[in-house]
């Protein structure tokens, strides 16, 4: 985008009528999770790489409860 923040309309729209040859009206009926099948299983978000998982597992980690009867934590 010409240095404004914001959502790129003009590339939502290429793809949709240039690659995926949808009409206008087509386009603007859809709602994003039609669109973004349409798109392919590669536009979802990728999964956890191993790194980034075990950050998480020390970042925050798992605890056992030294009280069972405890329900406060």
């Amino acid at each position: 985008m010409s240095g404004t923040k914001g959502f790129d309309w003009p590339a939502l729209m290429r793809v949709a009528f240039q690659c995926l040859g949808l009409k206008p009206s087509e386009l603007w009926s859809l709602t994003p999770s039609e669109f973004l099948t349409l798109l392919g299983p590669e536009t979802g978000a990728a999964p956890l790489r191993r790194d980034a998982f075990e950050a998480l597992l020390a970042r925050f980690p798992d605890m056992k409860d030294e009280d069972p009867d405890d329900r406060d934590g």
